[in-house]
């Protein structure tokens, strides 16, 4: 077990089992969402996000002044892949506690790791538009979904994630990049069918989990503090990849050499979890 002991009784542990029950997973089906309350201790997320942060401020490549930049990029930083440059970082995004909980989550026997999103909505960032992020995937099935790790305690007013309960269900907005587009016709698409809109803080060690086509948005970022956020996307291990239906879909960017119908069984795609 990856514990690494710290003052007093906390600790850093990426590795032992989060307990799931079942109507959390009946939740996570019916919602398209879950959040997790602690599945990562404080001194857990405390030990891994200096070294995230300083390589989101190494590795980013946006520098435009807030004004100039699309809806799009005034929505946060966004850093891929980390884990292929920090073997800190690595510890995280390989996290079997983490890959444990999506594959419970999903119901599958296993996932496989997609990629990681660092993605930090520095202070005064604008909205995060109303997007489903299978939309960018070329996946054969829907088992896949996204931790969404943030690195501080996060209040409404810095913009944590919202999410439209129980919109996986929804075909309405699935041809939708992030866009003011998109955020305008799910706001209407998603009002006119009378679905919620979960909205909650986080503290510091919640985790939560969203499925492909869960429609989410965030706010702005009204503190001074920029909102860090680590995300890692899981896979079932099983699944095909399929022919790309748009230009986002690029299966060479995240996949090298995977076509379509294949097992996406690469070395940046490992398998992280398989039960037995």
């Amino acid at each position: 077990m990856h514990i690494i002991e710290q003052a007093t009784d906390s600790r850093v542990d990426v590795e032992s089992p989060y307990p799931l029950d079942s109507a959390t997973v009946r939740q996570f089906e019916a919602d398209g969402f879950v959040r997790l309350p602690r599945l990562l201790s404080p001194a857990t997320v405390e030990h891994y996000e200096p070294e995230i942060t300083a390589k989101v401020i190494e590795l980013n490549t946006m520098h435009l002044p807030m004004a100039q930049r699309s809806t799009y990029r005034k929505a946060f930083l966004q850093v891929s892949n980390l884990w292929r440059h920090s073997a800190v970082v690595r510890e995280l995004v390989f996290s079997t506690r983490l890959a444990r909980a999506a594959a419970e989550l999903m119901g599958v026997e296993g996932v496989r790791l997609y990629h990681d999103q660092a993605l930090y909505k520095e202070t005064g960032g604008g909205i995060t538009p109303w997007h489903a992020d299978h939309y960018y995937w070329p996946l054969s099935g829907d088992r896949c979904c996204t931790a969404w790790i943030p690195l501080q305690t996060t209040p409404l007013d810095m913009g944590p994630l919202s999410f439209a309960v129980g919109s996986h269900t929804v075909e309405f907005g699935r041809d939708l990049q992030i866009s003011d587009e998109s955020e305008a016709a799910m706001q209407e698409a998603l009002a006119g069918a009378g679905l919620d809109v979960w909205q909650e803080p986080y503290e510091l060690g919640d985790v939560s989990f969203h499925q492909g086509w869960t429609f989410h948005r965030a706010g702005t970022n009204r503190t001074e503090t920029p909102r860090r956020v680590m995300t890692v996307i899981f896979l079932d291990a099983d699944m095909t990849v399929a022919a790309p239906t748009n230009e986002n879909q690029e299966i060479d960017r995240w996949m090298p050499g995977i076509q379509p119908g294949d097992v996406p069984d690469t070395p940046v795609t490992p398998v992280l979890y398989r039960k037995g």
